[in-house]
């Protein structure tokens, strides 16, 4: 890696990754010598993380470079071994792994090469103990966002209504790309979006493609109708077919986007139990305690959400959004995915409600 790359610090970790800050050390195909880049580091040790890590390497290559709004795919490289890094094709996903996901066992292809070699040699098999398995991991190198995610960039400046503006306008757009493509994302929220700092001003970049989905024939007009199956995402931000493990659509993430713009326009915040840093999020109040909007429309699909909710909030507050963006929010939030705007409809709509503020 140090002869590629150079990491100088981590910025990130989850359950199955590592993310550092890192420069390219000499100029090469790999980037221009300087370039200052994000390095996120997947341990390939289970086959279900595997499973994982070939949907988000999937979806940015399809993604790559294409919308302004999507984190940047740079480079991928496979580790063979404690030093020993490959790149991988663009149009292909390594093998290897892609056997690991579908048996359900991490296959190694040292030990499927010595077994079949002693296997011809001495008429017998070695067992999976008897052969030391190789180092993998995958290294997914990616443009870097100073700016961090979302919701450390809002909650540590000012109320500023444009801003917020500019946030909603940029997630939609890239919302509606990705839908295009047959993608959806499965976990919109503010820890996987990106802010990229620049002289125009902040930009947003969707990020974490890790519980994506990839939809087939993306382009035949009936993506949104595809039913996905998998419970997954944020309980904060899922939406109620998902919350309830009903089969839902590509609608789901719009549903998501009505929580995180919601939230964004009107900063609203709570505290997640078990923290006691403030996030961004929508919820509904029960006495003392906060449900997700999800579960509280599972259990009441009659329930009317109140946007604006500036009763509750205290100031300082951004201007309350205007009653063409809150009559959207609510399209966006209704418990019937087929009532929710399609990801191209929104774009148009925001871009309407935004222009009457």
């Amino acid at each position: 890696m140090d002869d590629i790359y150079t990491l100088q610090q981590e910025v990130g970790r989850g359950s199955y990754r590592v993310v550092f800050k890192g420069r390219v050390t000499e100029t090469g195909w790999w980037g221009a010598k300087g370039d200052t880049v994000a390095i996120k580091r997947l341990p390939c040790c289970s086959p279900e993380s595997i499973e994982l890590y070939l949907q988000e390497l999937w979806a940015m290559r399809i993604t790559a470079r294409n919308h302004p709004n999507v984190i940047a795919l740079y480079n991928c490289l496979l580790q063979t071994g404690p030093r020993t890094l490959q790149p991988l094709r663009s149009s292909r996903l390594p093998l290897d792994l892609v056997e690991s996901a579908l048996k359900g066992r991490v296959v190694d292809k040292d030990s499927k090469t010595q077994t079949r070699n002693a296997s011809r040699s001495k008429r017998r098999l070695i067992s999976k103990e008897e052969v030391p398995r190789r180092c993998f991991a995958l290294w997914l190198v990616m443009e870097y966002c100073e700016g961090g995610d979302l919701g450390q960039y809002i909650l540590s400046r000012p109320p500023d209504a444009e801003c917020n503006n500019t946030v909603v306008r940029q997630i939609c757009s890239a919302i509606a790309f990705l839908h295009e493509h047959g993608i959806v994302h499965r976990d919109l929220k503010p820890d996987n979006v990106l802010v990229c700092l620049t002289k125009e001003g902040p930009v947003m970049k969707v990020a974490d493609f890790g519980l994506s989905n990839m939809l087939d024939n993306p382009t035949d007009g009936v993506q949104s109708r595809l039913a996905l199956s998998s419970t997954c995402g944020s309980d904060f931000y899922m939406a109620p077919e998902v919350w309830a493990g009903r089969s839902y659509t590509a609608q789901a993430d719009i549903f998501s986007l009505g929580v995180l713009f919601w939230a964004v326009l009107e900063r609203i915040t709570f505290l997640e139990d078990g923290t006691n840093q403030e996030q961004l999020g929508a919820y509904v109040m029960r006495g003392r305690w906060l449900s997700p909007l999800a579960e509280a429309l599972c259990e009441n699909p009659d329930l009317q959400l109140i946007i604006p909710m500036r009763t509750r909030r205290a100031p300082p507050l951004p201007p309350p959004p205007n009653p063409s963006m809150c009559e959207l929010l609510l399209d966006m939030l209704d418990v019937d995915p087929d009532a929710r705007p399609t990801a191209d409809q929104l774009e148009e709509r925001v871009q309407c409600a935004l222009k009457l503020h």
